[in-house]
């Protein structure tokens, strides 16, 4: 009977130890596999697919991309913290620190017509549906402050749904309040974000921002320029910043691009061109919008 009873004791131990052990968990439920690097192609799958789904049942069909900084900020925020700086520089005149912060609250103070320009464009693409619920031509952004947040807000204040496309960083990135909820999609992986920003893109507003504004904008030019995309309208919002920022004529000089990539790109200076040039580019290639 003794014996009996060790093995029934053996065989319940063996049990627990089978079940107990990460193989036996189901694979999905198995958060130590899932983010094993054998496992990258189902996460990024799931990066992809998650978004994708809720996209289409909320009837996104054509997007408005719209890139920028996330450092531009409206005006009386721009101009509260200039203020500020020069307050305490009554202080302490010669504080490089403060000397330093100055020539950025001055610069930001500049460029935050930027940001009502973003959030007029918004409001011109949020118009421009049958409904506010109409979300067959939206608004995206990447979700974040700055020219993003300009974006989606002009959306919301005309009632009209937009979408953000947040990304999980080393440091904390809220979504700004003005995106759809339904529409808010926090990704893993740039490279699924970026699939996301061309598959339903009809047309790329850029405004002025600096590295990932940059990474973007010549992303998608790279996609166009070599056919791996169809070509969309790519604007770019501020003339003098970016004749100052990039010399596209310098590299077709140089034979670095051929003359006809610079017709990819056109430039204009407020929303109303902008929203104007996407609508004449579409009618031009009989690809409406609407």
């Amino acid at each position: 009977m003794k014996k009996k009873s060790n093995k029934y004791s053996e065989t319940l131990q063996q049990i627990r130890a089978i079940v107990n052990d990460p193989s036996y968990e189901i694979a999905e439920e198995d958060k130590n596999f899932i983010y094993t690097n054998e496992a990258r192609g189902v996460r990024l799958q799931l990066d992809y697919l998650k978004a994708e789904v809720k996209m289409q049942k909320q009837g996104v069909d054509h997007a408005i991309v719209v890139f920028g900084s996330a450092r531009i900020v409206e005006f009386d925020v721009a101009i509260k913290a200039l203020k500020k700086i020069e307050k305490e520089l009554e202080n302490s005149p010669h504080s490089e620190a403060l000397l330093i912060a100055l020539k950025k609250a001055e610069s930001r103070v500049r460029k935050s017509h930027y940001y009502d320009e973003a959030r007029k464009f918004g409001q011109l693409v949020g118009q421009s549906g049958k409904t506010p619920e109409d979300t067959h031509v939206t608004v995206m952004t990447g979700g974040g402050p700055g020219i993003m947040e300009a974006a989606n807000r002009g959306a919301s204040d005309v009632g009209a749904k937009s979408i953000g496309l947040n990304i999980e960083l080393s440091h904390e990135q809220f979504p700004n309040p003005y995106i759809t909820p339904e529409l808010c999609f926090q990704f893993r992986y740039f490279a699924m974000r970026k699939l996301h920003f061309m598959q339903r893109a009809k047309a790329l507003v850029v405004f002025p921002g600096g590295f990932g504004t940059l990474d973007e904008l010549f992303e998608v030019l790279t996609l166009i320029q070599t056919k791996k995309t169809p070509p969309i309208p790519v604007i770019l919002l501020g003339k003098e910043y970016w004749n100052r920022m990039i010399d596209f004529e310098f590299l077709q000089e140089e034979d670095a691009i051929a003359p006809h990539d610079l017709d990819i790109v056109m430039y204009v200076d407020n929303a109303e061109e902008a929203w104007h040039a996407i609508i004449q580019w579409h009618k031009k290639n009989k690809t409406p919008l609407f």
